[in-house]
């Protein structure tokens, strides 16, 4: 699959989510299989380019081309600046959110909220795509609600304006992540354009991934929720499309092993004091389905230091069967904590 100039190496995307796309979960899932990971959305504020998020959101020390990085906001002008900002400063392919279900982000007429006026859409479409001499990618909603589902329309407005890709969430701003995805209308923006088209949206396993892309006819897969404490489903779902056959879930002692050098990322890259508390959630993912695991997620989130929890990790996936493969592997989602909000959804 290409964007652009650049060839992936497969056609399977992690999707930008708040507080888990950061460098080293990226680096990570294309390690396991994932042909592109986008940063998590960086505002058009330029107010806040200074801040130490914003500077690790956009952090690709490291990463292998294409380094993807997300912007969002609701004016032209500053979207085409935060545009050029990002590619002098690496960036290799923009993407565009309007996508976002999240309150705070439609509040202020941005995420998925532009979907609600085509106009403004293809004015920042434009202005983007003329700023910068990379390619601009964007990720939408089918619509704003479902009564407003206007996909299609937006899809032939991003073709028109020069975007090389277009990643749809299965669901309308309204649903947020409730209820099924759908679909046919992913299928139905795929039949209006002739640019790449992504399908994204409760991609949870091999078979579903397969099924997908035959009911939809997308070019490329999208995955969110379910690379959370499982980053294999990449590589699980590249083998089953390349062999047709299921590539074995990762044992318990890989799990513990991928996840202690994940840990030792994570503390590199945001300090101890940050980095024990980022690295809380991603402990829960992984630990889900093995015994044990509530009590231990318990205990572990009470700890301050880098030692103790590096210490804890590795004892409860010592005490573990490690012949055995977790219980979930990629075959779902079913017991996660509450979803973060995924910013490219």
């Amino acid at each position: 699959m290409r964007i652009g100039q650049y060839k992936l190496k497969n056609n399977l995307f992690l999707a930008p989510m708040a507080g888990v796309t950061d460098r080293p979960f990226r680096r990570l899932c294309r390690e396991l299989g994932a042909g592109m990971a986008a940063s998590e959305m960086v505002s058009s504020n330029s107010l806040l380019w200074g801040s130490e998020k914003t500077r690790r959101r956009a952090d690709h020390t490291g990463e292998a081309a294409p380094r993807a990085v997300q912007i969002v906001g609701a004016d032209p002008s500053m979207m085409a600046q935060a545009a050029r900002y990002n590619t002098d400063h690496g960036a290799q392919i923009i993407d565009i959110n309007m996508g976002c279900p999240a309150k705070k982000i439609c509040r202020v007429y941005a995420g998925s909220a532009l979907m609600q006026n085509e106009k403004l859409v293809a004015e920042i479409l434009q202005a983007v795509v003329k700023s910068v001499d990379v390619p601009v990618t964007l990720k939408i909603r089918t619509g704003w609600d479902r009564a407003n589902r206007n996909g299609a329309a937006i899809a032939r407005l991003a073709e028109a304006c020069g975007i090389q890709a277009l990643a749809v969430h299965g669901r309308t701003r309204a649903d947020a992540f409730q209820g099924e995805a759908e679909y046919d209308t992913i299928a139905a923006i795929k039949a209006a354009v002739s640019i790449p088209v992504i399908a994204n949206g409760d991609i949870t396993s091999p078979e579903k991934a397969a099924e997908v892309l035959q009911r939809t006819g997308a070019d490329g897969l999208m995955i969110g929720r379910a690379a959370q404490g499982n980053p294999w489903i990449f590589r699980e779902i590249a083998h089953y499309l390349a062999a047709g056959a299921k590539h074995p879930p990762p044992p318990v002692a890989e799990v513990r092993d991928t996840l202690l050098a994940h840990l030792e990322n994570l503390y590199a890259f945001y300090g101890e004091f940050s980095g024990v508390r980022m690295a809380r959630k991603h402990i829960s993912w992984y630990s889900k389905g093995l015994r044990d695991g509530a009590a231990f997620r318990h205990r572990v989130n009470q700890v301050e230091s880098r030692a103790a929890q590096v210490e804890m990790v590795r004892e409860f996936f010592d005490a573990q069967d490690t012949t055995r493969h977790r219980a979930l592997g990629c075959s779902g989602t079913a017991g996660r904590p509450a979803p973060l909000t995924e910013l490219a959804a």
